[in-house]
């Protein structure tokens, strides 16, 4: 009987360490297909007109492979939506927190997280729709593709990511600090933006951070929405292409496979998993920072 059990139990262990070495597999997997293709792309390209050039032409008959316009596309509508949707964000889960009842909590945050359920394609064709004939009205001569609506969107997007992850740094602190806020003769405003929000920022900052990887990464929004004009350009009125979207266009099969157009999406593909690569990383870290501070 103990040694069945014994067995068991090591067969479990055995089949969570199989289970935890899944997501680290396909990770490698995915960095080694990566490679292997850019690998191929820049025994072609130079790495250095791929970094400087401002011109993205692979598809044309005059070449370029200057990654520059895909990457200003991609900050841009990315940038965008950080800068609606972390005020807003933020303002939302200290608000749930520091004002709101516990049944209005129950209630108001699912239905927020619904946001982050709805497939992306209905955003862009809402982006596209609706937000881009709204903001003609307002900003005359605005084209039917430009980088303010699908930024715009993905800010709504991405909102319950940052409010969600926001609201349980601030609740994880500690009691003690409101109650001496309180003591101290501050009021409730005074108490959430001065002590609570200060007290919980590296949770909040992870929350922002995560919030950009998942921007970095959108497809279908700025896809639909955003047109498919590589500029190197910093106008949010203009048409703009993103990473992600140049990879769908060139995966759409009219490009041959194993040639240098083709190969060009790895490339791409590298490029933006180096960023969230990094800013996985650094989230990681002020999440250990953190934690540490309130050990």
């Amino acid at each position: 009987m103990y040694k069945s059990k014994r067995i068991s139990e090591k067969l479990m262990e055995l089949l969570m360490v199989l289970c935890s070495m899944v997501s680290i597999l396909t990770t490698i997997g995915i960095v080694v297909v990566l490679s292997l293709d850019t690998y191929k792309f820049f025994a072609e390209v130079s790495l250095i007109d791929f970094l400087t050039d401002s011109q993205w032409t692979p598809l044309f008959e005059d070449k370029h492979f200057g990654i520059l316009s895909l990457l200003s596309g991609t900050v841009l509508t990315t940038a965008i939506a950080v800068l609606v949707a972390v005020p807003v964000g933020i303002t939302i889960a200290v608000y749930l927190n520091e004002y709101a009842s516990k049944r209005f909590t129950a209630v108001v945050k699912p239905l927020l997280e619904i946001l982050a359920s709805i497939p992306t394609v209905v955003y862009g064709f809402f982006a596209l729709q609706f937000v881009t004939p709204l903001l003609q009205q307002f900003i005359p001569g605005l084209g039917g593709f430009n980088a303010l609506s699908p930024g715009l969107v993905m800010g709504v997007m991405i909102i319950p990511y940052i409010t969600s992850l926001s609201e349980d740094a601030l609740r994880a602190v500690p009691k003690s600090l409101r109650e001496a806020s309180y003591g101290l003769g501050a009021n409730r405003f005074q108490t959430a933006f001065k002590v609570i929000v200060p007290a919980a920022n590296s949770g909040i900052i992870v929350s922002v951070i995560l919030a950009i990887s998942r921007a970095l990464g959108e497809t279908m929004i700025v896809a639909i929405a955003a047109g498919q004009q590589p500029k190197l350009t910093l106008n949010p009125l203009e048409s703009v292409e993103t990473i992600t979207t140049y990879i769908v266009q060139v995966s759409m099969g009219d490009v041959p496979q194993d040639s240098l157009e083709y190969r060009t999406i790895f490339a791409a593909g590298i490029t933006l998993f180096i960023f969230t690569f990094l800013l996985n990383n650094v989230s990681y870290w002020i999440r250990k920072k953190y934690q540490q501070r309130y050990e």
